[in-house]
């Protein structure tokens, strides 16, 4: 586990410094604490840093950059999983290795397979390699975009890492704010890709590789992978049982491969139970677990924790969060880099903290919910909205039209599917954010949609069931960009590699097989997944209300918290009336409505002030 950077110039004679390079690695030092390294290539024309979390391979073999045949040269950030498997099959081929690391075996499929090596890689990853004989670039990201790629492209050259602060260090990048970013980050809380918040700067898509020539001066940019939800399979709930348990025991042992302690997230949950009962079930030691706990019972899920605890008798540490933790937003801000306001990032900052103090490699359970249709707010909702279209195509006229004079909710489904499902989830409406914002962000809307992503994965979408078009944009979109975004940003800024045995991209495509009718059955969200951990993971873990990893806005901000945010927001020096009317959120802001809550907005509107004050000051 790394942070990579590079710079590579497309005309010969100019020339990249070890010194840049070093000032780049510098800034991102917390995702490598354990080894440097600067690679430039003769003509000066390409230059290539990392900075090293020592996982597997903790010998100076493994040390980066890594050149490969005196002809390629890689720095890469992640974990190839089969690596092992892969590096057999080039042995019998006749490829030589000098160490026991997965780095050099990229290198090797890249010399056999170029551009296509991505397709035989098992894991999470961003990389970049240099060819010398070529003089080419290759940077590629995972399938599912577990771990980041940034960069800056102009005529003159391209620039590129793992976090855009250290592309910020290189002087020509220009810090301009992108108006259509904060449209987008107002509507999802994320800033999808590739967008980040800045003019010029980029974030690679997950499942995408880029393709450089230098000397021709040419950009190739291709996505390799995509989810898929065709070829379902029909199989018993029995049969599906045993296929999801046999691919999620494979994907978490390996993943428990590692020279350094492994541990785990768990939050009582079903994806982080059905993890922690699995690594319990493969390993002959007590696993280390790891929860955030809260004084709110609403919001606590300690008890179902300590279900798996009791069950697994594994190690358990517990976080208390509370109010005061929100000191720590500023440093927050500064990580993510990005206009970025899932609250659950302040947990995920203090669970990464502690852990680190125990393990170096923590196992969780993201994108349970993505691949299982497992959150009741959207799938059962899309599922209502689809199952309705669907019957109102067929009832007879007369019977139509009654029903639309008494249902208020049918004004609604007369919106397209795509702009439904966007709002099952929004902080503001789309009405909201017009009436909000001001001119700089307002003119957007008419030169860049505000559902232009989500709307062509549904209107695109080949499946059958037009159900799996809202699970392939959370798997597109949400999960890389809100979900995977900040458990890589708070777990990497205190070097804890995390790794997701349900992201697995066998698991992912198994998932893509199963009927939606079996996902959500009955009322029940994850139903298949929940069938086959019956036994493993206790039923009071499986069939109760989703908590979801969060904290309680709404009663944090009745108190300290209330004049922190007024005291921010509604300063002369605050940076968000540029973008945004005051007299619209003064009302939000000190509102005393206990029957409204406002949490999720002040926290948005929030989280957007202090990113503009942590880079444009």
């Amino acid at each position: 586990m790394c942070g990579i950077a590079g710079i590579a110039y497309f005309q010969k004679g100019k020339k990249v410094f070890s010194e840049e390079i070093k000032l780049m690695t510098d800034e991102i030092i917390h995702r490598g604490p354990d080894d440097s390294g600067v690679f430039i290539s003769k003509n000066q024309q390409v230059g290539l840093g990392n900075r090293r979390l020592a996982v597997i391979d903790l010998s100076i073999k493994g040390h980066q950059p890594m050149t490969f045949n005196n002809r390629y040269t890689i720095v890469f950030n992640g974990e190839i999983y089969n690596y092992q498997k892969e590096k057999i099959k080039l042995i019998k081929d006749g490829y030589k290795f000098q160490s026991d690391s997965d780095t050099e075996v990229i290198l090797a499929l890249y010399s056999k397979y170029k551009k296509e090596c991505v397709k035989y890689l098992r894991g999470m990853f961003a990389f970049a390699i240099y060819d010398n004989v070529e003089n080419t670039i290759f940077l590629a990201r995972d399938r599912i975009g577990k771990k980041p790629l940034k960069y800056s492209v102009d005529d003159s050259r391209i620039v590129f890492a793992s976090e855009l602060k250290a592309i910020l260090k290189i002087k020509g990048i220009k810090k301009e704010i992108d108006p259509v970013s904060i449209q987008k980050f107002l509507l999802y809380r994320y800033t999808p890709a590739p967008m980040t918040g800045f003019v010029g700067i980029n974030k690679l898509e997950p499942g995408n590789y880029i393709y450089i020539n230098l000397d021709r001066k040419t950009v190739e940019k291709k996505r390799y992978w995509v989810p898929k939800f065709k070829n379902k399979l029909n199989l018993t709930e029995k049969e599906w049982s045993k296929k999801i348990l046999s691919t999620l025991e494979d994907s978490t042992k390996i993943r428990m491969i590692s020279d350094v302690p492994v541990g785990a997230f768990l939050s009582g949950g079903v994806d982080s139970s059905a993890v922690v009962a699995m690594m319990s079930r493969i390993s002959t030691k007590p696993i280390q677990t790891f929860t955030v706990t809260f004084d709110d019972p609403k919001y606590s899920e300690k008890k179902y924790a300590d279900n798996i605890v009791k069950m697994y008798k594994t190690e358990h540490h517990e976080i208390l969060a509370k109010p005061s933790s929100v000191e720590i937003l500023p440093e927050i801000a500064k990580y993510y880099e990005e206009p970025f306001a899932d609250n659950s990032s302040v947990v995920s900052f203090l669970v990464s903290k502690e852990t680190k103090k125990y393990v170096t490699v923590a196992l969780n359970g993201d994108g349970g919910d993505e691949t299982f249709a497992g959150y009741p707010n959207r799938y059962l909702r899309l599922k209502r909205d689809v199952d309705y279209a669907n019957w109102i195509s067929t009832a007879r006229p007369l019977a139509a039209l009654k029903i639309n004079r008494i249902s208020k909710f049918l004004e609604k489904s007369k919106l397209p599917l795509y702009e439904k499902f966007t709002s099952y989830n929004q902080i503001f409406s789309i009405d909201e954010i017009q009436s909000m914002v001001t001119n700089k962000i307002f003119k957007t809307f008419s030169t860049k949609p505000p559902y232009q992503n989500v709307r062509n994965i549904f209107e695109m979408f080949t499946g059958k069931d037009i159900k799996d078009a809202g699970l392939k944009f959370d798997l597109m979109y949400f999960l890389p960009d809100q979900l995977l975004t900040k458990m890589d940003i708070a777990s990497m800024r205190y070097s804890l590699e995390t790794r997701s045995p349900l992201l697995d991209h066998k698991m992912i495509e198994l998932t893509g097989k199963i009927p939606f009718n079996l996902k959500v059955k009955n009322g029940e969200t994850k139903y298949i997944f929940k069938k086959a951990l019956e036994g493993i993971v206790p039923n009071e873990n499986l069939y109760r209300s989703k908590v979801g990893f969060t904290i309680p806005l709404n009663s944090w901000f009745k108190g300290k918290l209330n004049s922190y945010a007024e005291s921010l927001l509604l300063s002369n020096n605050s940076r968000i009336k540029e973008f945004i009317n005051m007299d619209y959120i003064k009302p939000i802001i000190k509102s005393e409505n206990i029957n409204k809550d406002f949490g999720q907005q002040i926290w948005t509107l929030m989280m957007l002030e202090i990113w503009l004050k942590s880079y444009f000051s």
